[in-house]
């Protein structure tokens, strides 16, 4: 038995006229009354009784052809799934984010995704620290990873999204918070609250290399991995950190955000994945993130 013994069948039984049926099919009658005849010999019964004026279904015609119209529907619906999936319209993506980007572009990205991309299940992964979501890439745990970089393996490609400047974060309280701007040297004698150590944090590196730019190795009193931890501790008065831009959307009660001089000073968020093995609605979510504002 094969599916165009199915489609022969069902067209028959809608249409209850062998030569209606076989133009319905664009072929011609006598192969259709053939192949009918071949499905009923196969199934051990009748499915229909013929006569010179009419072709009826029999009982077992009427249940069988229910199950047809079942199983020929969900072939073709399986079809329309694959070409959607293939096309990058329907499926399951995973995003990596960094704990700042994860409240501010993230949420965009998001809202945008799921109006543009409706059948495309989102899921997420916030506050990973850029190495983190580079092993996840490689895993294919996640399948776009919003990071900061250096990036150097070549399987992952980047593009660009954004540069953020840098700020410091302090106590509302602290002798700090009254300044306009701050510059690298007015760390040199604070408590420092800092992303995880240099090997796993693009921001752990960044601090160390501008305070060692400016003549000092900075007083690290805490190391964390989650941005909303950071600013936490920040508020709780057990040091001070410096952090993107977006972080301030967090706004959390008891911190003072204040920019870092020179106005140069800032980190890139890039979007990255793998090359070639990305799934299709990578670059269907890559195009709407290119569309965003950012």
């Amino acid at each position: 038995m094969e599916l165009r013994h199915l489609r022969y069948f069902r067209a028959v039984a809608e249409e209850l006229h062998f030569g209606r049926a076989a133009e319905r099919l664009h072929i011609a009658q006598p192969p259709l009354s053939q192949q009918v005849r071949q499905l009923e010999r196969e199934l051990g019964v009748s499915l229909l009784t013929r006569s010179t004026r009419r072709v009826e279904l029999t009982r077992a015609g009427e249940a069988y052809l229910r199950r047809t119209i079942a199983i020929l529907d969900a072939v073709d619906d399986a079809g329309h799934q694959a070409r959607r999936v293939a096309q990058g319209l329907e499926g399951h993506l995973w995003i990596g984010c960094v704990g700042s980007a994860t409240y501010s572009v993230l949420p965009r990205l998001v809202r945008a995704l799921r109006e543009q991309l409706p059948q495309v299940e989102i899921s997420i992964r916030g506050e990973m620290l850029a190495p983190a979501q580079l092993d996840a890439l490689r895993n294919r745990d996640v399948d776009i990873a919003l990071l900061r970089p250096p990036v150097d393996d070549p399987a992952i490609r980047t593009e660009h999204v954004r540069r953020d400047r840098l700020m410091v974060a302090v106590p509302s309280a602290h002798r700090l918070a009254s300044r306009d701007t701050l510059r690298v040297d007015d760390l040199r004698a604070e408590d420092v609250i800092a992303h995880a150590g240099q090997d796993r944090s693009v921001m752990g590196r960044l601090l160390t290399a501008m305070c060692a730019d400016a003549g000092f190795v900075p007083q690290i009193r805490q190391e964390v991995s989650e941005t909303s931890t950071l600013v936490t501790l920040v508020a709780a008065g057990l040091g001070i950190a410096v952090v993107p831009a977006p972080t301030a959307d967090l706004d959390v009660a008891g911190v003072t955000y204040r920019p870092l001089e020179p106005a140069t000073l800032g980190v890139d968020l890039v979007a990255a994945h793998l090359g070639d093995a990305a799934p299709p609605a990578v670059e269907r979510a890559l195009e709407v993130l290119r569309g965003l504002a950012l």
